[in-house]
This record gives C-alpha cells, structure tokens and sequence, in this order.
C-alpha cells in the first residue's frame, strides 16, 4: 500500500498541541485506517492510535523550509486488535530531498544556488564601492587638483566616507521596501543603481576639463552608491540566512561576510592587471577609468545570477498568510522594545566589528602606501596576498559560531584589536620600511612652536597654502613629507623651528619677509629641511630591497584574520536578533551607521587626526577606542542569539 501524506499548515511553535488527522481510505471508500497526532512545542509529533478496523502504522515527521509540517503515514492491514498499541512504530525525520511539496525544488540545490547568487552578486557591489577607496590618489588628482595635495587626498577619503555617510538612508529606504515588498526585488534595484553608478564614474569628465562641477558629480555619484548599499548587504544576509537550516546560520551567512573581502580582491586583481597592461604613465593619465567601466559587465552578469532567486521563503510565509509589516520603520524603532537592540546592537558589536573592518583593511592600505612610502603597486600585491590567505577565516569564524555561539567570538576579535593596533603596526613599519624606522629612532624630528602659532592642517576649502604663520610653514612640509614628528611648547612670539636630531632649522617669520622674498624663503627652508630628513636617513620612498615581505605579509594576515573573526559571524548574529516582519529594517540600520559612519570615516578621521598632531601613528586611537568600547559593551549587555530560531 502506498505511503499517505498529510500536510498542516503553519507553525506550532508556541501552541500547546497542534493535532493532526491522518485517514486513507480504500478505493472503494472505506475507512482503512485513522491515525491522530499531535505536534508539540518541541516540534516532536506524539502519535495516538485509534484503529477503526485496525493496522500497524509508521509515521514519519519532517518541516520543510516553509516550515509546513509533513507526516508520512505507511499502512498495513492487520487483524483488529482494538486497544493494542504494540504495533506503533518510532517517529523518524526524513530529508525534504526525499518527499517533498510537489514543486519544492530539491534542497540542496535552493541552497547552492541561494548561497552563490547572494554571494557573487555583493562581491559585485563591493567591487564597485572600493574601486574608489583603491584609486583615491589618482581620483584626488583628477578631481581635486585645483587644492594642495594633503588636502586634495584627504578631500579624495572624504569622497569616498560620503558613500558611506548615506548607507543608513539607504537602509531605511530599502530596508522598509525589503520588509513590506520582499527581499528579492529590493536587492535586485540596490544592484542596478550601484553598478550604473560606478560605470559613470569611469566616464566622468576631470576638473582640467569642466571645473568645480567634475568633484560635485563625483560626490552626487559616490552618494548613489552609499544609498545602494544601504539595502544591498541588509537583503543579502537576511535572504540567506532565512534559506539556512537550524545550526548553520553562521556558516551560510558567513559566505555573505566574505563578499566584502572579495570584491575588494576582485578591485585589486583588476587594478594590477590593468597597470601592469598599461603601464604606469598611462594608467595615470586614463587608465584608472577602465576598472569601473568594466563593472558594466559584471553588472549584467550579476544581475542574470540574482534574477533565478526566488522570494525567501520565512518573507514568502509571511505574505502568505498576511503577516507582512505594515509599518516597519515604526515598529522597528518608534517600539523601545526592539530599539533597545538596536543600541544594543550598534554599540556592542557592531560599531566595533567596522573599525577593526576597516583598519585591516583600508588603513593598513593608506598606512603602507601614504605613511611608509610603499609604491601603490607593490602595497596592493602585499595586501591581495594576505586577503588570499585570510579570507578562508570568514567561513572558518562563520562555522565556528555555529559551535560556540557569535557573541564571543566577536568580542574577542574586538578586545584583541584594541590590545594589538599599535604594537602591530609599529611591526608593519619596522618590516615595511625599515630605514623609516631606523630614522625615526636614531633622528626623532620635534617642532618647538607657540600653540597659538599653529592652523589646523587641513583646510575644508582648500586653498590655504600655510604660509602665514612659522608654525604652519614648518609643520605643512612635514605633512607633505609624511614624516612623523613631536610638538615641543615654546614662549609666546617665538619663531617655530624643526628639530631633525641634532640639527635645528628656525622656519621663516612671515612678518618679517613678504611677497616674493617670502615665496623664496619658503622655498630654501624646504630645501633646507629635505637635505636634513635625507641626512638623517628619512628614505623618500621605501626601498623593495630591505623591505621584508614576509614579514609584512605576516602581520598584515593577522589584521584580515582579526576583521575576519569579528565579521564572519556579525550577519547570523544581526539576523537572529529581530523578528522576521521587521528584520531587514531592523539589522540594516545598525549595520549602516557602524560600518558607514564609525568605519567608513575611520580613513579620512584618521588621516586627519595625523596631519593634526604629526604623528604617524596617532590615528589608530580611533579605532582603538571604538573596539574597546564594543568588547565593553557587548560583554554585559549583548545576548547569545546562536540557538534562536528565525521564527521566534
């Protein structure tokens, strides 16, 4: 006799019994057998057995992904033996592969395919987002050459945060589309506007050729962008994860959290293989454009992958059965019960998880490039060689909080972050540059200045040459220099000076020399002060020959595996925290303003706090500081979420 399947709609969970009626009946009618269950809260159904004519049975239980539960009931005919339950046979789960809804595609295959399109597709936005990062210096010559060049590359990192400063409207605006339309549609549009974007980019006409308008488009550009990924990563995660079967969440997201590393790979393939096609003089004058005109087509490839994908199946449930959100801005953060977690969130994981995102991986770029005089090309090939060794740490670190649980896995990424940044990155700069390190030890350079002498080194609008003050006169050309250097305090009205070990050269007073004999003076005070950094062993550019790379491969690995052990398991545990209604507004949120605002402003806020002090290594306070206070944070108030599931 063939098996009879029954199917009962919905979830039980948190009924006290769930009862089901299993009947099969001949082909004339007659009642053959009846078989009654329950589903308890466990989700175990306790089979009952009423025998109207009597048979042995055997029920089998499983939950599909549409958590519609299916009992499969065998009969046989039997002698009437009514009040015997002897021969009742044991509840055994059996694959969906196996039985399933017709139509239901197999499993394992909706998951490969879940798995791969979500990936490939974000590996694709994130290749268009950091393409800027990657090429800041020469967009910063392309678009900002009418300021001086500290402030036109910090003007160059504030394009690039401006991207970032707009992802939480982004996932507002696509987070509330996401939760009341679905999450397929709503990453299929944040796709489509980041890869025109970054493909009119490449086609943007310089400031030699129309001006003031080139840098604003620019920034309207990087805007768009920052908007589109404000819903990208949001409905990536949550689309996955609500595919992942119980007890793999962090690893089936934790492919999502490799997307960011590898598109960055991706920019930095693309980018060598460019320069090295070119050549250097070429790829200065035009080449830079062709990696973001080529994102048009991975932009078509990405899109055909995203447009096989089916709704999820929690969202499709939901909307099935009418329980979609009507208003899921107002119950995500008008309602102090999920607003709570939301801080909670934010601060305790992760505010923390982007700074150490960012540091091992944008900043320990601009560290080796601007700081340690490593020529671009050689400091991408270091950096791609650590993001191929550390990125298998993502899934490792995923799979990991499967077993152990997200939270402390997190905080720990976070804690040894905080303890390590500056050790670590006085390591980076004795095996990157070593003459820079010698110098710095054998020659330090003090500037003796009056505070009330010294500008900010840095000017928002670009036209400050720091020429009217001693101060800045000396400190502007160590700026430009990239050299580290302490601030001695001085007497009022006195003239500031650079002190290169025991040479001391007194910086021209402008109110002693004008017009062109101050230009002049100027001039020979920096020629002045470049013999003495040469003569002290300050190297212009650090030197291939005594740079020990595997040394810096080494430490530089330490950094991607510390963003990997913080990042990997941060979209399963964002995820499980909030209800399905409201959970791609929810985690978007959070995740936007923290990697958006404390990790996209890590860059230029870092830069900037050292054009400030002079030194080098001042802006690792920042991230420092953030990490800490999440390791803090998230240690007392930051729940375990690795047992929970998605439908609670």
């Amino acid at each position: 006799m063939q098996p009879v399947k029954a199917i009962i709609e919905g979830n039980p969970n948190g009924q006290a019994a769930l009862p089901l009626a299993i009947q099969h009946h001949t082909v004339s009618g007659r009642l053959a057998c009846a078989v009654h269950a329950h589903v308890t809260k466990a989700g175990t159904p306790e089979p009952q057995h009423r025998s109207a004519i009597g048979c042995s049975w055997r029920a089998v239980y499983t939950a599909d992904a549409l958590d519609r539960h299916v009992f499969l009931a065998k009969y046989t005919r039997q002698p009437r033996n009514e009040g015997s339950d002897r021969d009742m046979a044991d509840i055994k789960p059996i694959p969906n592969s196996a039985e399933g809804d017709a139509g239901t595609p197999t499993k394992g295959q909706n998951e490969k395919l879940v798995i791969a399109a979500s990936s490939l597709g974000t590996v694709f936005e994130w290749y268009d987002f950091f393409l800027y990062g990657l090429l800041a210096t020469y967009i910063s010559a392309q678009f900002f050459s009418g300021v001086n060049e500290t402030t036109g590359f910090i003007f160059a990192l504030g394009a690039f945060a401006a991207g970032f400063a707009v992802r939480p409207f982004g996932a507002l605006v696509f987070g509330r589309i996401g939760d009341m339309v679905g999450r397929k549609n709503t990453f299929l549009v944040t796709m489509g506007l980041m890869g025109l974007a970054t493909f009119a980019v490449g086609l943007l006409p310089s400031y030699a050729t129309i001006g003031v308008a080139a840098p604003i488009i620019l920034i309207g550009l990087r805007l768009l962008q920052g908007l589109a990924m404000g819903g990208e990563y949001g409905g990536a995660a949550t689309y996955v994860a609500e595919h992942a079967p119980e007890g793999k969440r962090g690893l089936y997201t934790s492919w999502i959290q490799t997307t960011a590393t590898m598109g960055l790979f991706a920019a930095l393939l693309i980018v060598i293989g460019t320069r090295t096609l070119l050549g250097e003089e070429v790829f200065k004058a035009w080449g830079w454009r062709v990696p973001f005109l080529v994102s048009i087509i991975l932009l078509a490839v990405s899109m055909w992958i995203r447009m096989q994908l089916n709704e999820s199946p929690v969202y499709q449930k939901m909307k099935d059965e009418g329980k979609t959100s009507k208003a899921p801005l107002t119950e995500a953060f008008a309602k102090w019960g999920n607003l709570k977690w939301v801080i909670i969130v934010l601060f305790g994981a992760v505010a923390g998880q982007a700074v150490v995102w960012y540091t091992g991986q944008f900043y320990a770029l601009f560290f080796l490039e601007k700081m340690l005089k490593v020529d671009g090309a050689s400091t991408n090939i270091l950096i791609a060689i650590a993001l191929i060794i550390g990125t298998p740490g993502f899934v490792f670190f995923g799979w990991l909080s499967d077993k152990i649980g997200r939270k402390p896995i997190i905080l720990v990424g976070c804690a040894l972050a905080a303890l390590t940044y500056f050790p670590t990155f006085h390591a980076l700069t004795k095996a990157a540059n070593p003459a820079l390190a010698q110098a710095q030890a054998s020659a330090p350079i003090k500037v003796v200045v009056n505070d009330a002498d010294c500008s900010v080194q840095f000017d928002p609008v670009g036209r400050n040459k720091f020429d009217t003050k001693s101060c800045d006169i000396a400190k502007s050309f160590l700026a430009k220099s990239g050299v580290s250097y302490t601030k001695v305090d001085a007497p009022a009205g006195t003239v500031a000076s650079i002190k290169i070990g025991t040479e001391t050269l007194v910086a021209p007073d402008p109110n002693m020399v004008t017009g062109a004999d101050k230009k002049a003076a100027i001039t020979a005070y920096q020629d002045s002060v470049k013999a003495a950094l040469d003569k002290a062993g300050y190297p212009s550019k650090a030197d291939p020959a005594t740079m020990n790379k595997p040394l810096v491969i080494a430490i530089l690995v330490y950094l991607v595996l510390l963003v990997t052990a913080v990042y990997g398991p941060i979209a399963a545990l964002l995820v499980e925290i909030f209800p399905s209604r409201i959970r791609y507004t929810s985690m978007s949120l959070p995740y936007h303003i923290g990697n958006g605002w404390f990790g996209g402003f890590l860059p230029t806020t870092a830069f900037a706090m050292v054009a400030a002090t002079g030194d080098i290594y001042y802006g690792l306070w920042y991230p420092v500081l953030i990490a800490g206070l999440s390791a803090v944070v998230g240690l007392f108030f930051l729940p375990e979420t690795f047992k929970r599931r998605l439908d609670e």
